[in-house]
């Protein structure tokens, strides 16, 4: 067993449009902006009682710690709840329940209001803006976004753990055909270097974030999720612009992902075996 090889990620304060495109968005690096939100109505009234006393009677799909398995699709949800009984259980106890990718524009619109899309140089998908909740045991499986999105994502309440990996890093990462996720099996808190020895030379890029912290995630970069206690996050999205990514994401999105829910429905364990094998051969012959 062993621990990632990581570095903090860049902090910054204050920073101009121009700066973040330059330094960061080009060369897509990641970079933790603290002060971004400090005008926001929501930097000062965003909590989990405030989004509790909007919640209405709205019931959501909560999600846990377990990897889907055989016929199960991944976006079925383990349980559905009350939203303000949810948020109860977030203010009150640890649990690895979650929720994600709650649409700001269709489930409380209103919240719309304690917010501007920033101009720091991305062009916001203004369709998608949504939160995503979670608990002290909860963690978001090591993974990369289906739609290669640049992502900004904001924290709200209490604090949460983001490891990033470049895409420069797959090669290292036990990556499963036809999905964007690794090995489901890998402990990334704790990493097996002896059945995973490609892990070890794994370079990561952590950002510890607390309450309106903005996180700019590049297209394509790997990120592994823990909330350390309970809150939620704000993502907003920026669609991929350049000509690959694109070509890309509609592979992923229209072909790579069907043809993979197929086989799970075919085939069930036989296939996410079959797929985790072929992870395991082409990861360590890499290596050699």
């Amino acid at each position: 067993m062993g621990q990632f090889k990581t570095v903090p990620v860049d902090r910054v304060k204050n920073i101009t449009k121009e700066e973040f495109i330059e330094k960061y968005y080009k060369p897509q690096r990641p970079v933790l902006i603290e002060e971004l939100t400090k005008d926001w109505g929501a930097f000062k009234k965003w909590n989990l009682d405030y989004v509790q006393e909007r919640s209405g009677d709205q019931v959501v799909p909560l999600y846990n710690n377990e990897p889907a398995k055989g016929k199960e699709s991944v976006y079925a949800p383990v349980k559905e709840m009350k939203l303000a009984e949810y948020i109860e259980i977030l203010k009150t106890k640890p649990t690895d329940l979650r929720m994600f990718f709650y649409n700001i524009l269709d489930s409380m619109p209103e919240l719309l209001d304690d917010f501007e899309y920033p101009e720091i140089g991305l062009k916001f998908f203004k369709r998608l803006p949504a939160l995503f909740f979670g608990g002290g045991k909860s963690k978001v499986f090591m993974h990369y976004d289906i739609d290669l999105p640049d992502n900004l994502h904001i924290h709200f309440q209490g604090h949460k753990s983001v490891t990033l990996f470049s895409p420069e890093q797959t090669k290292y990462l036990y990556k499963v055909p036809f999905s964007i996720h690794n090995i489901d099996k890998i402990d990334m808190d704790n990493p097996d270097f002896e059945k995973y020895p490609a892990l070890q030379y794994a370079e990561g890029i952590q950002a510890d974030m607390k309450h309106g912290d903005a996180l700019y995630m590049p297209s394509r970069y790997w990120h592994y999720i823990k909330y350390l206690d309970g809150g939620f996050s704000m993502t907003l999205r920026a669609l991929p612009r350049r000509p690959k990514n694109v070509a890309t994401m509609l592979y992923n999105v229209f072909i790579m992902r069907h043809f993979d829910n197929l086989m799970r429905n075919v085939s069930g364990d036989k296939w996410l075996n079959y797929k985790e094998k072929l992870a395991l051969k082409r990861t360590n012959k890499r290596l050699k």
